[in-house]
This record gives C-alpha cells, structure tokens and sequence, in this order.
C-alpha cells in the first residue's frame, strides 16, 4: 500500500473490485482515498466490459473507520482548511450516479465514512460480529449523506445511530433488512460478494441498468411519479435486441447470449 495509491483497482470477468487498502490505517478515507474512490466510480463507468463492482477493503478487522482524523488535523493545522475542502468528491455522491451496481463486501466494522460508503452501495454483505455505527457527533462532524438511510431503517434506529454516535451490533442493522447477507468470515464475505455480483453479470445488461435506475428514482419521486420514470427508463429495454435473445435462449434452452442492445 502507498499513501499515493490507496485504492486498488481490478477487473475479472465483467466484476471491477476496487479495494480500499490502508490497514495501518484501519481504511480509513484520507484525500487520496476519496480521490482514489472517486476515480475508480467513473473508470468503471466508463468501461462497457465492466458489468457490476464489488466495493471492500483490507482485511484489518474494520471495513472502513470513516474520514482520516489524523490527516485531517495535520490539514488544518499547515493549511488552516478542512479536509473536504481538498476532495473532489467528499460525500461520494459519485456512487449514486454509477449505472452499474456496486456490492459493499464489509469485511469488518464500519463507522462514519465506512457507513456513507456502505449505504451508497445496492447490495451489502457484513461480517457477523463487526458492528457499524455513525459516530460523527462525537467528532463535531456531520451526516448529510445519511438522509437516504430512511428508506432503508426505521425511523427510530436511524435516529439512534445518528443522534447517540454509539456503535452496535451488525446483526441489529441485518435484522432490519439494511444487509442482504451475514457471512462469518471475511473469505466468505467476499466470496458471498462474488457470487451476488456474478449473477448481476449473467443479467441482460440494459435490464439491469434500468432496474437499479427505477428504483433509486422511485426514491427520489415517491411511487407515482417514480412508476412514471420507470416506465420511461425501461423504454429502451423492451425495444432492445436483448428482449428478443432472452426469450428465444430459454425456449431453445440456451445460455442467451447478451448484446447491451
């Protein structure tokens, strides 16, 4: 690892996984690591061989422990700014933006930034036994990346993690539907990870696409104009040579053989 190349990119078979690797760190998000990030979202935007990302970091018992406080003291005391001020894209709003869907493989505990990283993710796989807290209270910091959390807790628990700053147990946020998959270590973290974003790659690219795209409008605009939007985005999926493939290989009981078009 290097404080200049914190983030670790790599493509497989249509999977990008991009790494956070900063373990003496416990992966926490230094400027280079945010500006990492934020490069890694729009590189594997950009590429067409890229079909889904796992998001995951070095195994050091913590996922990611949010922003890099010692860096950010150091920032302010040579430069009198506050450490966003040098990221590009500090409250990684880029994620949302990404068309491809993006596993979270949490291979340890999470808190602060570790937690904005998680639920700007589609699909999530933790480690039993870690727990994930939004502890910037107790930091003087603050949590507007979390208003999409109310589509994914209740009302109360998200209150509680925002307002107390306290860690708690994982299998607490599972419970309540924020996971899609506790596994018990972080090999078969990964390897749950693996397998969900495999299945994303063996889907007809455009559907998708437009799947993911239907549901975060239908957050955005609530049920009737969000039906509306999805309609829209699923448009060029029915008039889509894919549509044709994806009944004719299952009635010639075949592998369909996927174009994106």
């Amino acid at each position: 690892m290097s404080d200049q190349e914190p983030v670790r990119y790599e493509i497989s078979e249509g999977v990008a996984t991009v790494t956070i690797d900063r373990p003496e760190r416990k992966n926490a998000l230094s400027v280079e690591a945010m500006n990492g990030l934020t490069e890694a979202w729009a590189r594997a935007e950009a590429d067409a061989a890229v079909r889904a990302i796992i998001l995951t970091s070095t195994d050091c018992g913590v996922f990611c422990a949010g922003l890099d406080l010692k860096q950010a003291a150091e920032i302010r005391a040579r430069d009198g700014v506050d450490i966003l001020t040098l990221m590009r894209d500090p409250m990684q709003t880029a994620m949302r933006k990404v068309t491809k869907p993006i596993v979270a493989a949490m291979t340890g505990s999470l808190m602060a930034g570790g937690m904005m990283l998680a639920l700007k993710s589609d699909l999530r796989v933790g480690l039993s036994g870690s727990r994930a807290g939004i502890t910037e209270v107790k930091m003087g910091r603050g949590t507007p990346w979390s208003v999409p959390m109310l589509w994914m807790l209740p009302q109360p628990l998200m209150m509680e993690l925002v307002l107390t700053g306290e860690t708690m147990p994982i299998e607490r946020l599972a419970a309540h539907g924020f996971l899609n998959y506790l596994e018990p270590t972080p090999d078969a973290v990964r390897a749950r990870a693996l397998q969900l974003a495999r299945a994303i790659v063996e889907g007809a690219p455009l559907s998708v696409k437009a799947a993911k795209a239907t549901v975060l409008a239908a957050m955005d605009l609530g049920y009737e104009r969000g039906a509306i939007e999805g309609d829209r985005l699923h448009v060029e999926v029915y008039a889509s040579r894919d549509a044709i493939e994806g009944p004719r290989a299952f009635a010639e009981k075949r592998k369909p053989n996927w174009q994106g078009r």
